[in-house]
């Protein structure tokens, strides 16, 4: 059984005989699965009226310690994008009433934002489907596979320095 990539490193193999495109082969298949996660994965937080970046906003906050609350700064670096974006983010959420911002007991200037009710039960039904989503898409491979692919892909981002002391700006 071949695929596109497999085409695609046949035709340069013809072209440029001298070229070790191997590399070809990792990224492309990298590229073309990340394409069809992502699509499978918008599917599942628009059935819930999500997109990704809400998603993980209400995720993030659902997987921390309860009473499930953070700063907004550490939203932001859960999420590695800018003040502005994040700050987007938790305006369109509060609006639809799934997070409020509460001020610090320490610090009154600051704010802590916390899942509200709605915003916990949504996270919740949004998270049994997405972890349904990703298990159908690897249905057609092993637990076995999962791991060593998992261990592999740890391995590249770990050389590239995508580790949990140094994160990436992707």
């Amino acid at each position: 059984m071949s695929d596109h990539v497999d085409r695609v490193l046949t035709q340069w193999a013809e072209q440029f005989p001298e070229l070790d495109a191997s590399s070809m082969g990792v990224i492309g298949r990298v590229k073309r699965l990340a394409r069809i996660l992502e699509a499978e994965l918008r599917t599942t937080f628009g059935a819930h009226d999500l997109d990704p970046a809400a998603f993980d906003v209400l995720a993030t906050l659902r997987r921390s310690p309860a009473p499930h609350r953070l700063t907004p700064a550490d939203l932001m670096r859960s999420a590695m994008v800018t003040s502005g974006a994040i700050t987007q983010r938790l305006d369109r959420l509060e609006a639809r009433g799934l997070v409020t911002r509460v001020p610090r007991q320490e610090d009154g200037r600051s704010v802590h934002v916390a899942l509200t009710g709605e915003g916990e039960e949504l996270i919740d039904r949004a998270l049994v489907d997405h972890v349904d989503t990703q298990n159908r898409l690897l249905s057609g491979i092993s637990g076995e596979q999962r791991e060593r692919i998992a261990d592999d892909l740890r391995s590249l981002l770990e050389s590239l320095g995508d580790t949990d002391r140094h994160q990436r700006r992707i």
